[in-house]
């Protein structure tokens, strides 16, 4: 049996009767981070990190949560669990797991460009590593962040001088604190939607430095909007409470800006390639920094990427969750 197998409740480590980030209420789950296709309600005990808790109980309520530094050792049953940063949010994890010489690795989300927001990527040796592949197809390669942010900008001071308000979507939680902190706040105020700012305040309240905001709200006039940009979650995009402020410039920043058609599908204005999750270069190094042998692929191009992994010599294979990635993340992370 290996130390970490899937089963219809998640990633289960049998010697220790626990799971990490499981879709169904288990008795002890270990959450990687506070989106909520990882961090769900109903489990009797939860443990994390101490940055991704305040978040995850603001999301699930009033449940029993502990919380491990980063590299800080939980042994269970005589299996040693510690969390190590994912670079994806503020707070995320890879979960490293030791029983009997053998270690595990799993990955949750992760990206490995430092965005100076979420602790930086950690690559963490072991034998067997489970890997997200939400972008695993070579298409899928990210510009530099600040070549993005640079654009971003440039686009936000253009609607300014056309007399346009500039709504920029991003999922409620790390993809608008990420925006936020590399907007250039010289151009004009930052408002941001409810959901974003219910974050924002979170995140604040334990030390993360992010420029000052004003939340959108419905008496909001007009004329408080001249030069200003607005980050909403990509559900709000065509609210009545952002379409009132007419004319607006709607751009989208995604990973899924790689593909043209995503664009218009969205009927947006501009696409900015920026995601929380690693592209295909990405993936590929934090996969041999492991020094892993045995690769397991999860959400997202699993059957492709794995059958990539098998043609450069990894025990790869791929497994069925529940996770979606940022398909999931953007559609339905923004409460």
């Amino acid at each position: 049996m290996a130390l970490l197998e899937f089963n219809k409740n998640g990633i289960y480590c049998a010697q220790a009767d626990v799971y990490i980030d499981p879709w169904k209420p288990v008795k002890r789950a270990l959450i990687t981070h506070g989106h909520s296709d990882h961090a769900r309600w109903g489990s009797d005990y939860y443990l994390c990190t101490r940055s991704a808790k305040p978040v995850i109980r603001y999301r699930l309520g009033p449940i029993n949560i502990e919380t491990v530094d980063y590299g800080e050792s939980r042994v269970i049953n005589g299996v040693r669990f510690s969390f190590h940063p994912a670079g994806h949010i503020v707070g995320s994890a890879q979960i490293r797991v030791e029983y009997q010489g053998e270690i595990w690795v799993a990955s949750g989300d992760y990206k490995l460009e430092d965005d100076g927001l979420a602790e930086a990527f950690d690559p963490i040796s072991c034998h067997a590593f489970i890997t997200e592949c939400t972008f695993g197809l070579p298409i899928y390669k990210w510009p530099k962040q600040e070549e993005v942010f640079a654009d971003i900008n440039a686009w936000w001071a253009q609607n300014k001088a056309e007399g346009k308000v500039t709504v920029l979507t991003g999922y409620a939680l790390g993809k608008a604190q990420r925006l936020m902190h590399g907007l250039d706040t010289s151009i004009g105020p930052i408002f941001t939607h409810g959901a974003v700012e219910n974050v924002n305040e979170i995140l604040r309240a334990q030390g993360v430095i992010l420029p000052p905001s004003i939340r959108l709200a419905q008496d909001t006039k007009k004329g408080q909007l001249e030069g200003a940009i607005i980050i909403v979650p990509p559900s709000a995009a065509d609210s009545p409470m952002v379409r009132r402020f007419s004319p607006i410039s709607l751009g989208l920043a995604s990973g899924w800006m790689a593909l043209r058609s995503a664009r218009r599908r969205r009927n947006a204005d501009r696409g900015f390639i920026l995601s929380d999750h690693g592209d295909w270069d990405e993936l590929n190094r934090a996969v041999a920094a492991t020094g892993a042998e045995r690769i397991v692929a999860t959400h997202g191009y699993t059957e492709q990427f794995s059958q990539w992994l098998r043609e450069q010599g990894y025990d790869a294979s791929a497994e069925k969750t529940e996770f979606d990635g940022e398909i999931f993340e953007e559609e339905n992370d923004n409460k």
